[in-house]
């Protein structure tokens, strides 16, 4: 009867230290429990939970999870960002007038306020598509482009499919002022395709041949980004319309691992704003130039994209893929039309050793003034 009430006792010991959280195991590997018997056998500790590798960020991670994605306004009034520290990666793409927005994705880990939430565009649809159907919050679109989006393979989680998810936050002013609960939004989206490959490649070091770099920085009409880095942390720090990018949760601001800088053919689209601005509409699909930044160095690569169902691709010179820093991913989907201004590091300071200097822009290209301090319009 003690053998068995020993045995049983390890039993019940072993079971509970399995429900202990999950993240906590991967982070501390289970010591060797010994439980005496009769016998002095012992009893074995649970297995190790395997840890894969986030295909979003290059992070571990413990299961797949399913991918949110929020669109966000990104004028200086939407400053500062709540939420966006935690997206995996942050992309930024133009829209009428030459301002930009901003599609945060999400997986990893999902806030619970995030925004200032705003409405879709034509570019979306192409670029979510590679996700599978995650789910998507956006706050409303242009009339004549809501029979698109009905037909995109993404889950609608706009106030249309789930007001109650959504929050006025009257601290601020409309319409920056407008943020989602990103824990009820998902659970409105049961079925939002879990993260998967990407054709994302991650490493710790970076790959040779990186050419040494400061600051790369772009501009619209109305609006501006700008990427500098810290050799402080190995990040770039991020400027948005001339200001620090802010954090809503932390005086740190948004900070980047990697930045691609992905060259897209940009044309005039059927939709306009009802301001009467045409919305641009990026070429997601296809192929074409990129440049990489990460550690403080840069590298021009192409990147890939077959068809909608397909992940984009980054590959060097000699064709292997470029691998990015673990970490948040910022894409800027520039028109290759437009230019990027490169700052390199000055010659007291230690830089790797570079093969050759970055092409900054595509041949062709004519740089564009920076916006002025005053101009911010908020249309759309």
């Amino acid at each position: 009867m003690a053998l068995g009430l020993a045995i049983a006792s390890t039993a019940s010991l072993a079971a509970c230290s399995t429900s202990l959280s999950l993240s906590t195991q991967s982070r501390q590997p289970p010591q060797a429990s010994q439980a005496s018997s009769g016998a002095g056998a012992a009893v074995p500790s649970p297995a190790p939970v395997p840890i894969r590798t986030s295909p979003l960020t290059g992070l571990p991670e413990l299961k797949a999870r399913p991918v949110l994605v929020v669109k966000l306004d990104n004028t200086r009034n939407a400053q500062p960002h709540a939420g966006l520290t935690d997206a995996d990666l942050v992309y930024i793409e133009e829209v009428e007038y030459g301002i930009t927005r901003i599609a945060a994705v999400f997986s990893s880990t999902i806030p619970k306020r995030i925004g200032p939430v705003r409405s879709a565009r034509i570019t979306d649809i192409d670029l979510l598509a590679q996700y599978g159907s995650p789910a998507f919050a956006f706050s409303g679109a242009q009339h004549k482009l809501w029979p698109a989006l009905a037909a995109a393979p993404f889950i609608d989680i706009s106030p249309n499919h789930g007001a109650q998810s959504y929050a006025r936050d009257f601290s601020r002013r409309a319409p920056y002022n407008y943020f989602l609960n990103g824990l009820m939004g998902l659970h409105r989206a049961p079925d939002a395709t879990a993260d998967h490959g990407m054709g994302f490649v991650f490493a710790e070091e970076p790959p040779a041949g990186g050419t040494p770099i400061a600051r790369a920085s772009m501009a619209w009409g109305y609006a501006s980004a700008a990427f500098t880095y810290d050799p402080a942390d190995g990040l770039f720090r991020v400027r948005l319309n001339g200001e620090r990018a802010r954090a809503e949760e932390h005086d740190r601001g948004q900070n980047a691992s990697t930045v691609i800088i992905q060259y897209v053919r940009q044309r005039p689209s059927a939709y306009y704003d009802k301001g009467g601005g045409n919305t641009p509409h990026a070429d997601t699909i296809g192929a074409g130039t990129a440049l990489v930044l990460r550690d403080g160095q840069s590298w021009d690569v192409r990147w890939s994209r077959p068809d909608a169902d397909s992940g984009t691709t980054f590959t060097m010179a000699d064709g292997s893929p470029m691998p990015f820093k673990p970490g948040q991913q910022w894409i800027v989907l520039l028109d290759r039309e437009r230019t990027v201004t490169i700052a390199t590091p000055p010659a007291n300071v230690t830089a790797p050793p570079s093969a050759t200097p970055p092409t900054a822009a595509p041949l062709g290209s004519t740089p564009l003034p920076a916006p002025t301090a005053s101009q911010s319009p908020t249309r759309g």
